[in-house]
């Protein structure tokens, strides 16, 4: 079994299912989150902004880590998205073997 990540991705709002899909379908994340609305503050360009955005949370291996950060960034409608890495430093055994499966 190798490693396990859970990657945090904001997108807009309209735009959070189509992205999780894109992840699910190639196989890039085992599974994806959609919280549909998480209120953003954040500075941009040298002022404080504030945006409604969705929240992605995906399941993936350490070895697909690369590849989804590269292909989201593809598909992404943001200059700069936010694709952050945690990792997963203990689980339930059986779902963390799922996600391995659903990877292949």
């Amino acid at each position: 079994m190798g490693g396990y990540l859970v990657v945090l991705i904001t997108t807009p709002v309209e735009k959070g299912e189509e992205i999780a899909d894109f992840i699910v379908e190639n196989k890039l994340g085992a599974c994806v989150n959609v919280v549909p609305e998480v209120k953003s503050t954040y500075w941009w360009k040298g002022n404080i902004e504030r945006d409604r955005e969705a929240l992605l949370v995906v399941k993936t291996s350490f070895k697909k880590f690369e590849e989804l950060r590269e292909r989201v960034k593809e598909v992404h409608p943001y200059t700069v998205p936010e694709i952050v890495a945690l990792p997963i430093v203990a689980g339930n055994t059986d779902y963390l073997n799922w996600i391995e499966e659903s990877l292949e």
